[in-house]
C-alpha cells in the first residue's frame, strides 16, 4: 500500500495566508523526503477554511523544493473553469512538474463557489463535462480544433506554420496526465465514469465503511459497461490521520486539530445533509451523534503506530483492498504535531502495511 496526502487544506482562519501555504509546502517537503508518493492539493473560492482557489500556483512553488512526490489537484472543479485557459495552465504544470503531475477532476461543487461564478448549481455536471471534454479534445487535436455545445463554443486554429501561431500546447505526459476522480457521496456518478474511463477513484473521508465498499462496486460497473477490468491498485481511499507517540497524545493532539477543525468549520456545513449521514455506520443515528468521540473512534486514523496499523488493516478488510491511503493534512498550532504525525505514518506505521495491497 502506498502512503499519501490530501491536502483540503485546511487552516483557521487566524493563520495568516501566506503563512498557511508556507505549511503547506513544509508538508510536501517532509512528505517527498519520508517517501510518500503523492499529494493532492485541493481548489476552492469561498471556503474560508480550505483557502486554496489556485492550488496550481502552490504546486507550482512545490516542485522545485521536491524530488520524487507527485502532486496533483484535489481536485480541479472543472464547472468553474474556462476550459481553454485550464487546458494551457495544466499543460504548462505538466511541463513544470516534468511528468511528476497528476490530475483530479470533480464534477460538483459548493454553493457559494458556483454563486460567486453566477453559475446555475443544475447546470454544474453539465458545464464540467463539456469543459472536460474541451480539455481532452485540445491535447488530443494535431490540427484544428472546434466545440461547440451547450456551454462552451471554440474555435481553435491549427499551428501556422509561417508565423508559428496556433493550437499548440500539450502536456508533457501523453495523451494526458493520469487522472483521478474525486467522489465524496456514496452513490456517486463519478465513479462509474472513472471506471468507464480507466481513471483512478478517489474516495473522499467522508465515507464510513457502511458506505465505502460502494463505491467500488460503482468502479467496477462502469469499468463493466466499457468492457475494461478495474484496478483495486488504482483506488485512492482519504482518512484523517493523526499518529501520535501514544495513544493519548494522539488523541489529546487529534481533538485540537481534527476537533476543532470539525466543529468550528465542518459540522455547520454538513449537519442535515447527505455528507453527514455518509458518516455514519448506522443510518438511524442522529446527526448529533456525530460527534468528535463517534470519529474519532469509528471514522478517523488515530492512535500510536500500532493502534492505526490496526485501522488501516480494519478499513482495507471492510472495503475488500485499496492501493492508496491519503492522509488529510492538519494544521496544528505546533507544526512539530503535523511532521511527527507524517514521520510516524511513514516510517513506524508504513512498514507494519507494506503487505497490503
Amino acid at each position: 500500500m502506498q502512503l499519501g496526502l490530501f491536502m483540503m487544506p485546511l487552516h483557521p482562519p487566524y493563520r495568516p495566508i501566506a503563512d498557511c501555504y508556507d505549511r503547506d509546502i513544509d508538508q510536501i517537503i517532509a512528505a517527498d523526503r519520508l517517501g510518500f508518493a503523492e499529494a493532492w492539493i485541493g481548489e476552492h473560492f469561498t471556503e474560508k477554511w480550505e483557502n486554496a482557489p489556485a492550488p496550481d500556483l502552490l504546486m507550482a512553488t512545490a516542485l522545485p523544493q521536491t524530488e520524487r512526490i507527485k502532486l496533483g489537484t484535489g481536485v480541479t472543479l472543472l464547472g468553474m473553469h474556462e476550459p481553454v485557459y485550464l487546458a494551457h495552465r495544466l499543460a504548462m504544470l505538466d511541463h513544470l512538474a516534468r511528468g511528476r503531475f497528476q490530475w483530479g477532476i470533480g464534477l460538483g461543487g459548493i454553493p457559494t463557489d458556483m454563486a460567486l461564478m453566477g453559475l446555475d448549481p443544475s447546470e454544474a455536471r453539465g458545464r464540467a463535462a463539456e469543459a472536460l471534454e474541451v480539455i481532452l479534445g485540445l491535447w488530443q487535436s494535431d490540427g484544428e480544433y472546434a466545440h461547440h455545445g451547450e456551454f462552451f463554443h471554440i474555435d481553435a486554429p491549427a499551428l501556422d506554420p509561417v508565423t508559428d501561431r496556433g493550437l499548440h500546447m500539450k502536456p508533457l505526459q501523453k495523451p494526458h496526465p493520469p487522472i483521478a476522480v474525486a467522489a465524496s457521496t456514496p452513490k456517486s456518478g463519478s465513479l462509474r465514469i472513472a471506471g468507464a474511463r480507466g481513471w483512478s477513484p478517489m474516495s473522499s473521508s467522508l465515507l464510513s465503511t457502511t458506505y465505502l465498499p460502494g463505491h467500488w462496486d460503482l468502479v467496477a460497473e462502469g469499468a463493466a459497461s466499457a468492457g475494461i477490468q478495474a484496478d483495486r491498485s488504482q483506488w485512492r481511499v482519504a482518512r484523517d490521520v493523526f499518529v501520535g507517540p501514544t495513544p493519548a497524545i494522539a488523541r489529546e493532539r487529534a481533538r485540537a486539530v481534527l476537533g476543532r477543525n470539525y466543529e468550528k468549520h465542518q459540522y455547520a456545513s454538513r449537519v442535515g445533509t447527505v455528507q453527514i449521514a455518509s458518516t455514519k455506520l448506522d443510518p438511524s443515528m442522529p446527526d448529533e451523534a456525530v460527534d468528535v468521540d463517534y470519529l474519532m473512534e469509528n471514522v478517523w486514523i488515530v492512535g500510536d503506530p500500532s493502534e492505526c496499523e490496526d485501522k488501516i488493516r480494519a478499513l482495507y478488510e471492510a472495503t475488500g483492498g485499496f492501493g492508496t491511503l491519503l492522509s488529510i493534512t492538519a494544521d496544528s498550532d505546533d507544526p512539530a504535531w503535523d511532521h511527527e504525525s507524517l514521520r510516524l505514518l511513514a516510517e513506524e506505521v508504513g512498514p507494519r502495511i507494506a503487505d497490503l495491497g
